[in-house]
């Protein structure tokens, strides 16, 4: 048996598109003439994720989702177009696989009765002296 986010990562880096565009940075007089970073495109509905991953996607790649449901990712970390194309396709397996996973449950927090208590009497403090509070009136 497979794990589902492993078949998806398989998926997505089989159909990912790659573009080289000029990139800034380290790179001397090189970085004007050769196009080292890479631009990184994957259809996710070709992915067909469940819909809570697929909600999960959408909110960890934020504005790097296009509305046509495309994940763009560029990378221009490096000077060689090898490692940018690894870096991106790393960044995009660790998207995906941070989709997969469930986000952890609250523990609902346990107040016992001195601590409902001291709350209370706390609130009511507050409360007095917010009362006392008004406009002052010279009489």
């Amino acid at each position: 048996m497979t794990d589902p986010a492993e078949a998806a990562v398989a998926l997505a880096l089989a159909g990912a598109g790659e573009s080289f565009i000029a990139a800034a940075g380290p790179g001397g007089q090189n970085v004007n003439k050769v196009a080292t970073a890479v631009q990184l495109r994957v259809d996710v509905f070709a992915l067909r994720l469940a819909p809570p991953v697929y909600h999960r996607l959408r909110e960890l790649a934020g504005s790097r989702m296009t509305a046509k449901g495309e994940i763009v990712l560029t990378a221009r970390r490096f000077r060689t177009q090898e490692q940018n194309r690894a870096d991106a396709r790393e960044r995009l397996a660790e998207l995906i696989r941070a989709a997969h996973r469930l986000p952890e449950q609250r523990a609902k927090s346990r107040l016992n009765r001195v601590g409902k208590a001291q709350r209370l009497d706390s609130k009511k403090k507050h409360g007095a002296v917010k009362a006392g509070r008004g406009k002052v009136t010279l009489d």
